[in-house]
């Protein structure tokens, strides 16, 4: 114990040395006076203090922590390794409270916690926090009760846009009050929109610091997320608020819409845009990929940096490795998310599985209890059927377009072909739904989509053109075909009105998407509409995309959106669905005021939705929402069953004729849907010569990116760059990925880490996520986790449950299992395979 006890004291001087404090000297006494780098004291400073200045009742502090002043701000209680430093929890608040000292660190070398007594809960932490950081944050000062009390209006968020609104003429004056609005774009807090601040109020009140917002794409999650701001930021319970997001568009959306809103009384940055100066701001908006990559946030941020974390689309931006980014600060925390948990049940089977929908059910629910809602119901809810009750949001006229061949595909048995094998036997090959564009191909059945579309798409109402589209398709060269035989149509349909821009590309291979998916909202992509120079729309008229424009794309003035994939996960179809169902008045656009006053009945009231692979249909009845999951065996194939399957993968394309063998049509109603050295420096060289890839990097477009160094850099007869000559060229002792190399090579990464400095960054997140309660067990549960990644033997008997084996691996042992807790044999393979990409480790 006593090894333990002086292990642990050791990393915690280190972990206070590498924060920025210094010890006062070395006592004999049994605690450690730390100061701050600056304070000048003596002895006889503490001296006179008082009398055992540093013993309490019926103990003694281990670290006592002392401000600038001298006094007493940090009670930091260590516990040896073998012990859950939370044990010490009411022993250091006592001691806390005796010293006048409002922190406390509990801490066993491995685990810390940082506790705020004036606020919440102790929090797990990474580091311990420098004195600046915890200076800065003893300065503020929340208030529950101010928080609570705060009156919130449904002109919360106006009466920061333009405070004397109510004075204003076009205000008084009902008749001009619709152009005032129109002219200064006050926004004013629906009735639902204001439960949800008084939801978190009443909760903050009764000592919640977390809160869960559910609430259905269109319902203004951003209007709501700014009165929250505005409220934490006013009433002081808030000096600083990071805003997360999980895509470089939505970065752009959010912070666009926070300055519209609370510009007049706080500033809003993207961090990326400051990075040298975020702290003047009261608002940081960024990506959650932004601050993981190479451990950002631990490296430039302090965990008190920010009193309020707000997680837009909680439910993707803080699953796997990005949970440790919302987890590193402490303070309150609001997560919103427009899929509904209970979208898929609990599995009636206790069989851990990989299947695709059991992964999003935990990741759902896990949403949930992050945020403190364990018994399942959010702190505010809103659905998609609320909305359209209330006629704030339209559901959408399903259009299920079948072909004869996607009808085949679709069927039991999937298409059929019928081939002569190498051995001149008579092979049948099926194919199914989802090997359409991947193993089966047929252009007449793209060209089939297409006319469909046009033909049955709903018209701009203004000018009488093709409505502004989305199309969903299965990959970045299948989105290619579909915009090539889109355009190909539009010109023969609009002679001379389009020149190969009323379709475009936009996913993440294509220059500059994030910008494409940002002008198609502002009405500008392709440049403006030529049917009428009046009103103000895109040239462009669909977008043709894979996943960009899906979660969070705000562009109210779509209508016609289509499915030319299969769908199989609940969340991506009802938020790609979810793109459409936001109300628009397309007199919004018109530049002619006069006109605009006449046209007010244009409004959005439907919006189609093209679905050519019964996604709708499946969704509603097909998808087995209680179905215990199986994984097939891996020597299962992947075809149809009851049909002979290849002993290899085949592709097969179509040349037959394709038409639409059925179409069906429904308006969904009120019920809604159920849903190398040298080498290498050549190489960076080269790399960083390439303005293209310089571009790619500059926008964070990592896939594109990754694509130009494969397509143009990679096996050329000059400089024959391969992964694994510029891998043995680092000298390192794992696998690199191009996106590494990347960014090493354009200032990143200042290095590549080694195999073990990977596995203590994913152990740190574990501990994280997963909060063990055995913290006597740490190092045996370290010691499996690290065994797990690197020795495929390993997780081979770990995951055919031959523990037998392990008797004979000279690396990890049957006792050396038995060590770790049982709740973590299972658990820690699970969390290692849900969120640990092994390829970084593998020689």
């Amino acid at each position: 114990m006593a090894a333990k006890e002086a292990t642990a004291r050791i990393k915690i001087n280190r972990l206070l040395e590498e924060a920025g404090w210094r010890f006062f000297a070395d006592e004999a006494g049994p605690a450690n006076i730390v100061l701050e780098p600056n304070t000048k004291i003596t002895r006889a400073d503490i001296d006179a203090l008082g009398e055992d200045f540093e013993t309490v009742k019926n103990g003694f502090i281990d670290f006592l922590l002392l401000d600038q002043d001298g006094r007493p701000l940090i009670v930091l209680e260590a516990k040896s390794e073998g012990k859950n430093p939370l044990a010490a929890k009411e022993q250091a608040r006592r001691y806390a409270r005796e010293q006048n000292a409002r922190f406390v660190i509990l801490s066993n070398g491995n685990i810390h916690y940082l506790w705020d007594l004036n606020q919440g809960n102790p929090s797990v932490i990474s580091k311990f926090p420098s004195p600046d950081a915890i200076k800065d944050h003893h300065a503020f000062q929340p208030d529950a009760e101010r928080l609570a009390n705060e009156l919130v209006e449904r002109d919360y968020i106006a009466l920061t846009q333009m405070p004397g609104y109510a004075n204003e003429a076009g205000w008084k004056n009902e008749g001009e009050r619709r152009t005032f609005l129109e002219k200064t774009k006050l926004r004013f807090l629906r009735d639902y929109q204001k439960k949800a601040v008084k939801a978190v109020q009443r909760d903050a009140r009764k000592g919640a610091v977390r809160f869960l917002f559910e609430m259905a794409t269109g319902t203004g999650k951003t209007l709501t997320s700014a009165a929250i701001i505005k409220l934490f930021l006013k009433t002081g319970n808030a000096r600083r608020v990071l805003f997360l997001v999980d895509r470089i568009e939505l970065e752009v959306q959010a912070d666009k819409a926070f300055k519209a809103l609370l510009k007049n009384d706080f500033t809003c940055v993207i961090y990326k845009e400051q990075r040298d100066d975020w702290r003047k701001a009261d608002i940081v908006v960024t990506t959650v990929q932004s601050l993981l990559f190479n451990d950002k946030f631990r490296r430039f941020f302090a965990p008190t940096d920010f009193d309020l974390v707000i997680s837009d689309e909680a439910h993707r931006s803080i699953g796997g490795n990005a949970r440790a980014v919302f987890e590193y600060f402490v303070g309150y925390k609001l997560g919103l998310t427009a899929t509904p948990k209970d979208y898929l049940k609990q599995s009636k089977s206790s069989t851990s599985t990989r299947d695709p929908r059991e992964t999003e059910r935990r990741m759902m629910l896990d949403t949930y209890r992050i945020f403190g809602c364990d018994s399942g119901e959010p702190t505010f809810r809103y659905s998609l059927l609320d909305g359209v009750r209330e006629e704030y949001l339209i559901n959408p006229y399903v259009i299920d377009a079948r072909t004869e061949i996607t009808t085949q595909l679709l069927s039991d048995d999937g298409y059929v072909v019928e081939t002569t094998g190498d051995n001149g036997n008579e092979v049948k090959e099926a194919y199914a739904g989802r090997d359409f564009e991947k193993k089966f191909f047929a252009e007449a059945t793209n060209d089939v989509f297409c006319e469909t579309f046009l033909k049955h798409g709903l018209q701009d109402p203004v000018t009488g053109e093709f409505g502004k589209s989305i199309v969903f398709a299965v990959s970045q060269n299948h989105a290619a075909k579909l915009a090539q035989v889109l355009n190909e149509m539009a010109d023969a349909i609009w002679p001379r009105k389009y020149q190969s821009d009323f379709a475009m590309q936009v996913t993440s291979e294509v220059m500059n998407a994030q910008t494409m998916t940002v002008q198609f909202a502002n009405n500008n992509l392709g440049g403006r509409g030529n049917f009428d120079e009046s009103y103000v729309t895109s040239k462009t008229r669909v977008c043709v995309t894979v996943g960009m424009m899906t979660t969070g794309y705000d562009c109210p003035d779509i209508l016609n959106l289509a499915m030319m994939r299969p769908i199989f996960s609940p969340s991506e179809f009802v938020q790609m669905k979810g793109r459409g169902t936001r109300k628009h008045g397309f007199a919004e656009e018109m530049r002619d005021l006069e006109r605009k006053a006449d046209s007010t009945e244009l409004q959005k009231t439907e919006f189609r939705l093209f679905d050519f692979f019964a996604n709708c249909e499946y969704f509603e009845e097909k998808f087995q929402y209680d179905e215990a999951l199986k994984l097939p065996k891996p020597t299962t194939s992947p075809l149809t069953s009851g049909v002979d399957s290849p002993k290899r993968g085949y592709s097969h394309e179509s040349f037959q004729p394709d038409s639409i063998a059925t179409q069906k049509e429904q308006q969904i109603g009120a019920e809604g849907m159920r849903v190398d050295r040298e080498l290498f420096q050549k190489f960076e060289d080269m790399a960083r010569a390439d303005p293209a890839l310089a571009a790619m990097v500059e926008q964070q477009n990592w896939e594109a990116a990754v694509r130009r160094v494969v397509e143009e850099l990679f096996d050329k007869p000059d400089e024959f760059f391969t992964l694994d000559k510029l891998r043995r060229a680092a000298g390192l002792d794992r696998r690199l990925t191009i996106r590494e190399i990347i960014e090493k090579a354009f200032g990143h990464i200042p290095r590549f880490r080694s195999k073990d400095e990977l596995i203590d960054d994913e152990f740190q997140k574990f501990l994280l996520d997963q909060k063990p309660e055995e913290a006597d067990r740490l190092r045996e549960m370290r010691y499996f986790f690290e065994a797990y990644i690197k020795d495929a033997s390993v997780r081979k008997s770990i995951d055919d449950g031959h523990f037998a084996d392990l008797n004979v691996n000279p690396s990890f042992r049957i006792t050396d299992l038995r060590a770790v807790p049982e709740k973590w044999r299972r658990g820690i393979p699970e969390y290692i395979k849900d969120y640990v990409s092994l390829n970084p480790f593998l020689p």
